[in-house]
């Protein structure tokens, strides 16, 4: 028998999703542990979503749809992207998918051939490269610090490309730091792709959780040439707490959007129906509960802000965006992976290793749980670090 893929064989498993595996593992042996490491709301999905998907059911919505998604969801995604981001598509350059994770995958398979590169700015999350090296593609990186609050040196991004790079990723806000691109960054990258006609892949899906006084602004919207090289990634999973309902989608120029179409008709058809139905309500629906949501988050992240940077050997940038915090633990004299796994052994609290994201001096943790959580986590982590000293 030959060998198997070479390329899904060189992709690692995807450390968050393993943490928060482990966590429930313990968790199910009777360990009260503390995880801060699943990317989800705690939150339930909105009320009226839900019953949504409960009038689909009711009225039979349970077939195939287009591969590329309803009409309707596609055109309330159209009618989002103009709304919140000035953004003008038409429902056949949208295609939604199950999950932004899938939207992104999509992309990437389109836009890259084997032998091409991607820049990806790191720290990044777990996913960008394992997808860039599952094309058969080469991810390159530039790095970024807290000492500067992760800001993009575009010196050394217009340095990463080369005659072979096809695409740079973009998340802002970012998983894991919680940066947010400012203008003028998002203006240096336009430019870089636009001199060196390459394609900017915009995942968005933490856009509407900002803290002031950041702002997200997609860099699609800087103007038409800019847009025409763009990938716009989004979804509902954050925004309306519907990470199960995997709904996601690309908002892309026609002959990406056209062979996303046609790449997702052969790998899953059409994402769940009756999910669709869910997400058209959420997008058209209120949206008093987004805000309610970020203003909570907000407040969880000063609390534990507050916690970390009080601690020996911790420093945490402040998150402008997204729900995590990413403190710097070099302070401590322990790299992430093993941080990690004695905090888990040895106080039940689950954090992901800094080092599944580029940078091995930190760890990540999710404050999308609750305030008795956090408080009781970060007294572990406090107890942990005094009993290490």
């Amino acid at each position: 028998m030959g060998a198997l893929s070479k390329n899904i064989s060189a992709v690692e498993p995807s450390q968050t999703l393993a943490i928060d595996s482990t966590a429930k593992a313990l968790r199910a042996e009777g360990k009260d542990v503390i995880g801060f490491g699943a990317g989800e709301p705690d939150f339930d999905t909105p009320e009226n979503v839900k019953e949504a998907a409960c009038r689909a059911i009711a009225q039979g919505y349970t077939r195939y749809t287009p591969p590329a998604g309803d009409i309707k969801l596609r055109e309330a995604v159209a009618a989002k992207c103009l709304r919140d981001n000035g953004l003008s598509y038409s429902p056949e350059q949208i295609v939604i998918s199950c999950g932004a994770k899938h939207a992104l995958y999509n992309a990437v398979m389109v836009l890259c051939n084997p032998g091409d590169e991607v820049v990806i700015i790191s720290p990044y999350w777990v996913t960008y490269p394992a997808q860039v090296i599952m094309a058969g593609a080469t991810p390159v990186y530039v790095g970024t610090g807290p000492e500067n609050g992760y800001r993009l040196d575009a010196a050394r991004l217009r340095k990463a490309v080369t005659p072979r790079t096809k695409a740079i990723i973009l998340n802002s806000p970012s998983n894991p730091t919680g940066w947010v691109a400012s203008d003028a960054e998002l203006t240096e990258i336009a430019e870089i792709v636009l001199e060196r006609q390459l394609y900017v892949v915009a995942d968005e899906i933490y856009e509407k959780i900002i803290y002031p006084p950041a702002a997200h602004r997609s860099i699609a919207s800087l103007g038409e040439d800019i847009k025409e090289r763009t990938v716009v990634i989004n979804g509902v999973s954050k925004s309306h707490a519907m990470t199960g309902w995997r709904i996601g989608w690309l908002a892309a120029p026609p002959d990406v959007a056209k062979l996303s179409s046609r790449l997702q008709s052969h790998c899953t058809s059409n994402p769940t129906s009756i999910a669709q139905a869910a997400a058209i309500e959420a997008l058209n629906g209120d949206q008093g509960f987004t805000a309610m949501m970020t203003g909570r988050f907000l407040d969880r992240r000063d609390y534990l802000l507050r916690r970390l940077n009080a601690m020996p050997g911790v420093s945490c940038y402040v998150p402008q965006g997204t729900f995590y915090a990413f403190p710097e633990i070099a302070g401590t004299g322990i790299g992430s992976d093993a941080f990690a796994s004695e905090l888990l052994e040895k106080a039940l609290v689950a954090v992901v290793p800094g080092r599944a994201f580029g940078r091995d001096s930190a760890i990540r943790l999710s404050f999308a749980t609750s305030m008795d959580n956090i408080r009781n986590g970060m007294d572990r982590i406090e107890r942990f670090l005094k009993e290490r000293a």
